[in-house]
């Protein structure tokens, strides 16, 4: 007769290809990841460039572009801006090869964009001892009986002041030989404020006329020649910011 339990203590062989079943403390095992693929780098790729150019900014003698530069500097770093001096004389034919220019106006011509900056105050300049200077502000009349010289690049067209002399001497041909004969002491010369200041002398003086003919200073560039840069410094003369819409 066979003795019960004589099994206890045996352990139970799983049959082969039976699955063992998990017990506690095994570990479940981690399916494999697959490597991920790396993106492809293409050293020889071409790499788009902008244009190199250059902003031609045209300015008269007096005109003062200084902050706007600064700004254009400031927004547009990759285009430098070539300031060009021009004479208010021949001011239209040196547009021809400038993208804009601070000019001089009246300026009469259709085929050009002309947007008004500032008007300038007209000023008498004299020899820092001429009883002219013993006053704030002159008058067309507290100049009757002076010698006014007009140089030959004289940019007040309108300027008419009865009772004034002409000089004995031939004409001048600019404003700085006009200004350096003032100081002197023979006659005087009326000039934009701007350019009293571009030629101030330590022996000269100068006084606001009053009523006297103002010079405007203008934004000026041929239409057909619209660029997005010229867009880009209208908006600084303006005022615009970078994120102003036009």
């Amino acid at each position: 007769m066979a003795k019960q339990g004589g099994a206890r203590g045996r352990k139970t062989v799983p049959a082969r290809g039976t699955k063992r079943p998990l017990g506690a403390g095994s570990k479940k095992a981690q399916p494999q990841k697959r490597p991920q693929k790396q993106p492809t780098v293409v050293f020889d790729a071409a790499v788009p460039m902008e244009e190199s150019r250059t902003f031609r900014l045209g300015v008269v003698p007096g005109a003062t572009p200084g902050k706007w530069i600064d700004a254009w500097k400031q927004r547009m770093p990759q285009v430098p801006l070539e300031l060009i001096p021009i004479e208010a004389a021949g001011q239209r034919e040196a547009l021809g090869d400038l993208d804009a220019a601070l000019m001089r106006l009246p300026l009469e011509d259709d085929t050009l964009h002309i947007i008004t900056l500032y008007v300038e105050t007209p000023v008498v300049v004299a020899a820092v001892d001429s009883h002219l200077m013993a006053v704030d502000e002159l008058s067309a009349a507290d100049l009757a009986g002076e010698v006014l010289i007009r140089p030959e690049d004289d940019v007040l067209a309108t300027l008419d002041l009865p009772g004034t002399l002409a000089p004995s001497f031939p004409s001048l041909s600019t404003t700085e030989e006009a200004i350096v004969t003032v100081a002197t002491g023979v006659g005087i010369v009326v000039v934009p404020m701007s350019l009293a200041r571009l030629h101030h002398r330590k022996d000269v003086g100068h006084r606001p006329l009053l009523d006297g003919p103002t010079s405007t200073v203008a934004l000026v560039w041929p239409r057909e020649r619209t660029t997005a840069d010229v867009e880009t410094f209208v908006g600084i003369v303006r005022g615009r910011t970078q994120n102003s819409s036009r």
